[in-house]
């Protein structure tokens, strides 16, 4: 199994297995974001649904432990199984024929490779509307665009997570296999502390909270926003989609299978909209599920994973065209390091799809949820050494 799929998450250790969610209440929640889930049917025999996150558990999925700690899944008639990601787990691949998932979290481009070597699978949610990933430098090294990293020492994760760097390179007119030196970048910060990395791959709500959790040496206190530069390649223009929910292409031509994706579309995003306005909780209800993070990165985690989220100015969840064909476009034509694209071409058939999405906007809307994030407004957050 190729490790392209593969976000490891630095600094954890142990892969947690089995889905440790936190318990469902059947209780409904009437302030913002919570609503009142009546179109579900909480009563008779739970249909039975699993899904399939990307990586271990943590704030990066707080919507859907969300979902199911607030018995939001339980209120539309749905037993959901949340299952963790290994070092090895393709996501996307197992909702494909024969898997073990019903529903998978996958970045796009990742997924669409799967799905150009034979997968049958479709985006059916689209919950990130922004990239979350940068490259960051240390200010005295004066990187704040793209040009700016010529003659630099550039790290690069690799697997399939390098194009919108070298995406962005290439616009800034340079050239990444002779005016930048790549350096293969763990997945950690270790280096970028220890110099050794000029401009370093970051989430924004993973590794770039670490190296703000780190001492600063010169001054023996934690690392402040400011001691950083930051590119963002949705500033840039190369930015691609990340995070979406995934299903079987066929399982999706079957009405029950419909009307189930419908009701786990409307749960999952009644989620993210609680977390909206509850960061905080929703950050407990991460750590009561198993997370082995501290509790600071946890709530930075949910915060920035909210900003990627909100707002949607179409509705959580949908698809604009704009950034998809975007993402195609520079995994198509945008060459890695050893001549690689993602893709060989735009992808055929249904690789994405609205319409559930709509319907479940629809039930949300019918709870008089915000379903575009228009009052969102993120919370602040103050990290901890190591994130504690």
């Amino acid at each position: 199994m190729t490790r392209f799929n593969r976000r490891i998450l630095a600094g954890t250790a142990a892969v947690i297995a089995a889905a440790g969610v936190a318990a469902c209440s059947s209780s409904s929640s009437s302030s913002k974001g919570g609503g009142s889930a009546s179109s579900g049917g909480a009563s008779g025999k739970l249909t039975d649904v699993t899904l399939q996150l990307q990586w271990v558990t943590q704030g990066q999925f707080a919507g859907y432990i969300a979902a199911f700690g607030k018995g939001f899944y339980k209120q539309q008639g749905l037993n959901v199984k949340i299952v963790p990601a290994g070092t090895d787990t393709v996501p996307q691949t197992t909702v494909d024929d024969g898997g073990s998932a019903d529903y998978a979290i996958a970045w796009v481009p990742k997924a669409l490779q799967s799905r150009e070597k034979g997968a049958d699978i479709t985006d059916v949610g689209q919950v990130f509307q922004r990239s979350g990933t940068l490259q960051i430098s240390f200010k005295d090294k004066g990187i704040t665009s793209a040009a700016q990293l010529k003659g630099k020492n550039v790290g690069d994760w690799g697997f399939g997570n390098e194009y919108e760097l070298f995406a962005g390179m290439t616009k800034a007119g340079l050239n990444p296999g002779s005016d930048v030196k790549i350096v293969t970048q763990q997945f950690d910060m270790n280096a970028f502390l220890a110099g050794d990395i000029d401009a370093a791959q970051a989430m924004i709500y993973n590794e770039y909270a670490q190296v703000l959790e780190a001492k600063n040496p010169k001054t023996g206190k934690l690392y402040q926003p400011g001691d950083l530069n930051a590119i963002n390649w949705n500033d840039v223009g190369t930015a691609m989609l990340q995070d979406a929910i995934w299903a079987n292409t066929k399982k999706l031509q079957d009405p029950k299978f419909q009307a189930t994706t419908v009701k786990f579309l409307t749960a999952s995003y009644q989620g993210w909209i609680y977390c909206a306005t509850h960061a905080q909780e929703c950050r407990d209800l991460v750590v009561k599920a198993g997370s082995k993070l501290g509790a600071s990165h946890q709530l930075w985690q949910v915060n920035e994973v909210n900003k990627l989220i909100w707002p949607s100015p179409n509705g959580i969840g949908m698809v604009d065209k704009t950034a998809w064909d975007r993402t195609i476009t520079i995994a198509s034509g945008t060459k890695n390091k050893d001549g690689q694209t993602v893709l060989t071409s735009a992808p055929k058939g249904e690789a994405y799809t609205n319409e559930f999405t709509q319907k479940a906007l629809a039930n949300l809307q019918k709870m008089n949820l915000d379903t575009k994030g228009t009052g969102f407004t993120p919370v602040s957050v103050t990290l901890n050494p190591g994130g504690s």
